[in-house]
């Protein structure tokens, strides 16, 4: 009879086979247990130290929240790499903080003798030398601050004591020499008020063709206005400061014939819509301000005094309402009578009161606020008698850029990718701008495709007049490693330089395949950006929201000369505030800008469009025209959206994020 199998596997000579084994195995795992602790004990040359993975020490869960994967090692042998844009550990490209794009005296040598734009080119050429000399004190200045602090509490009581008063006075003569500005360091505060005392000048006579246009055989149009504005600080040399509150009151020369009050602002050269007060109280059922109508009503030679009708005054007796007697009040300015004004910052807007009589209230609108109202300017045909200010705050963020700027790990850049990128952004921004910044760094920035890399944006700042701005601006990039200085002197006709710096930027640093330039007011949203541009694949393209057939103005306070600009219309152009252009269009730029063969005009955008001129005579070029890339303001489904102040930007975020869809924040 045969043995079954489960006989032959106990048979003893296999049994003790298997019993010799078991044994073995129990020795090796004894000896295995004993050594391992000696071997971490002599760590002494740092073999496991290299070799195993560490544990993820945690400081805090916000640093887990945000860690940033290491990136991936390249194994491809044919890649071409730029030698001079590793790290020393070879897994991300190395951040420059400085522009790479050459400048020197010959980079703005022109091939002719008397070119067109050889003021520009000779202003661009001292505002290099002086940018120089800015960041060569800028970094020698940085050490010694760092070496040498001052002590916080003697900076602070400076700042308290010395920049930030609690009320100004000046009399008529001190306002005048001062260039009739009253300057408010630390801007105002809820419940700030200034007081003017003055007394308008006598009608003359008015020549100037801006306000009155005169036939031949007319006679002189009689005027007499002033101008009573709150400014904010200059962004950029060449720039006007933004009109916090433009309050305009006519008493002769308006087109209407009547006496008025107009009042607006003026954000970076751009005014809103006026409000008009024309002796006419503002509606009953119309927004009010903190409680008071924006127009209280004055009388007027056309008005009959009767502001019921027959049928409502018969109405009103056979009911036994009783008449509501009303004091009328005459225009709240007359020709050389003495008047005292109180503008007051409330919690909805500005208030005015005329010889303590309300007259009219302005409401806060989106980008202006308080605290960078810091300037009061009379002009016009007014004599000032004497300007009061007070309950000023004793702070100001721009003073401070802590109170802008959040130093948290989650708001930094997240390191460059080893590879090339697909969309580039450069961000125009001016030194002083920290709230802009930190506004887009905590809004669009924060988008999964720049967060992982694909996409990269930057801030292109050029080094500001004054050396407070460049040691926090330096700080600034210090830490968040988003911002690439164009080491020049700011002025707003040499904006072009920085989009010659952010084509070289996109090309060489980032090898990206498309690049877009934006300014630090524009909200971007990123993903129908990149799907507009990918859409023409490997095309020469020139994406925005284009201009044709447009003619320079010749005259105004914006005028363009023929010297400046010689042909009667600029080229196609995209609007500045956002446009898309393909790699091989920057790389032509930065060449012919090497070859000192760039023409140069002080709007950037039309450089842009003239750049893009030139090379689509010799490689044709792709044109888009969308209304999506908004100049003024915000659209519906908008790729970007322009003039948003720091809040409004927050909100679009939040929009896009909690509610999904691209909505516009046009709330005060």
């Amino acid at each position: 009879m045969k043995r079954s199998k489960f006989e032959s596997l106990v048979s003893p000579s296999r049994l003790r086979l298997l019993q010799f084994l078991i044994g073995v195995l129990f020795l090796y795992l004894l000896f295995v247990s004993f050594e391992i602790p000696l071997v971490f004990k002599a760590d002494s040359d740092g073999f496991f130290t290299d070799t195993l993975p560490r544990p993820l020490i945690l400081e805090s869960e916000e640093d887990f929240s945000y860690k940033t994967a290491p990136a991936r090692p390249d194994n491809d042998p044919d890649r071409v790499h730029n030698p001079g844009s590793r790290s020393p550990e070879g897994n991300v490209r190395e951040f420059k903080g400085v522009s790479g794009l050459l400048f020197n005296d010959s980079s703005f040598d022109n091939i002719g003798s008397k070119d067109e734009l050889s003021v520009l080119h000779k202003t661009a050429r001292h505002a290099f030398v002086v940018g120089k000399k800015l960041w060569d004190d800028l970094q020698s200045g940085v050490q010694k601050s760092d070496s040498e602090p001052e002590p916080q509490s003697q900076s602070q009581n400076k700042n308290q004591t010395e920049s930030c008063p609690d009320s100004i006075s000046l009399s008529g003569p001190e306002f005048v020499n001062q260039g009739r500005i009253l300057v408010l360091p630390c801007g105002l505060t809820l419940g700030s008020h200034i007081t003017v005392v003055g007394m308008p000048h006598w009608a003359h006579a008015e020549n100037d063709p801006k306000i009155a246009v005169l036939r031949e055989g007319d006679e002189s149009v009689m005027v007499t206005q002033f101008m009573m504005e709150l400014q904010g600080l200059k962004t950029v040399d060449g720039e006007d400061p933004p009109r916090i509150l433009h309050f305009n009151p006519r008493l002769k020369g308006d087109w209407s014939g009547k006496p008025v009050i107009e009042q607006n602002t003026c954000y970076r050269m751009q005014w809103g819509s006026a409000l008009r007060c024309e002796g006419w109280k503002s509606r009953a059922d119309e927004e009010t301000v903190d409680g008071e109508v924006k127009c209280e009503k004055w009388i007027r030679d056309d008005d009959n005094g009767s502001e019921e009708s027959k049928t409502t005054w018969w109405l009103n007796r056979l009911i036994g309402r009783k008449k509501k007697v009303t004091l009328d009040w005459q225009y709240p300015f007359a020709e050389g009578k003495l008047f005292v004004l109180t503008l007051r910052a409330g919690l909805e807007g500005y208030h005015v009161n005329v010889d303590g009589r309300h007259i009219t209230s302005f409401p806060y609108r989106t980008g202006f606020v308080l605290e960078d109202a810091t300037g009061l300017s009379l002009k016009g045909d007014l004599d000032v008698h004497s300007v009061f200010a007070a309950s000023l705050p004793n702070s100001h963020p721009s003073f401070d850029p802590q109170k802008h700027l959040e130093r948290l790990s989650k708001w930094k850049a997240p390191p460059l990718p080893n590879g090339n990128v697909e969309l580039f952004i450069g961000i125009l921004s001016a030194g002083n701008h920290f709230a802009e910044r930190m506004a887009v760094r905590k809004s669009w920035l924060q988008h999964k495709l720049i967060k992982s890399s694909n996409v990269v944006a930057r801030f292109f700042v050029a080094l500001s007049g004054r050396k407070e701005v460049n040691v926090e601006l330096k700080k600034e990039a210090d830490y968040f490693g988003d911002i690439v200085i164009v080491p020049y002197m700011d002025n707003y006709d040499l904006v072009v330089l920085k989009t010659v710096a952010i084509s070289e930027y996109g090309v060489r640093t980032m090898a990206a395949k498309y690049i877009m330039k934006c300014d630090d007011d524009t909200f971007v949203r990123v993903d129908s950006v990149i799907k507009e541009a990918k859409k023409y694949g490997d095309k020469s393209m020139y994406i925005g929201n284009m201009n044709y057939y447009h003619k320079p103005l010749r005259d105004g306070k914006w005028a363009v000369t023929y010297e400046e600009w010689p042909e009667e219309d600029y080229p196609p152009y995209a609007n500045g505030p956002g446009y898309i252009i393909s790699s091989n269009i920057a790389q032509f730029i930065v060449a012919e800008f090497e070859k000192h063969k760039l023409r140069l005009f002080k709007m950037e955008d039309v450089s842009m469009g003239m750049w893009v001129e030139k090379f689509n005579s010799s490689k044709p070029v792709e044109y888009e025209h969308s209304l999506k890339f908004c100049q003024f303001g915000c659209v519906e489904d908008y790729y970007t959206a322009h003039y948003q102040s720091p809040r409004q930007m927050l909100c679009m975020w939040d929009k896009l994020i909690n509610v999904g869809k691209p909505q516009c924040c046009n709330m005060r």
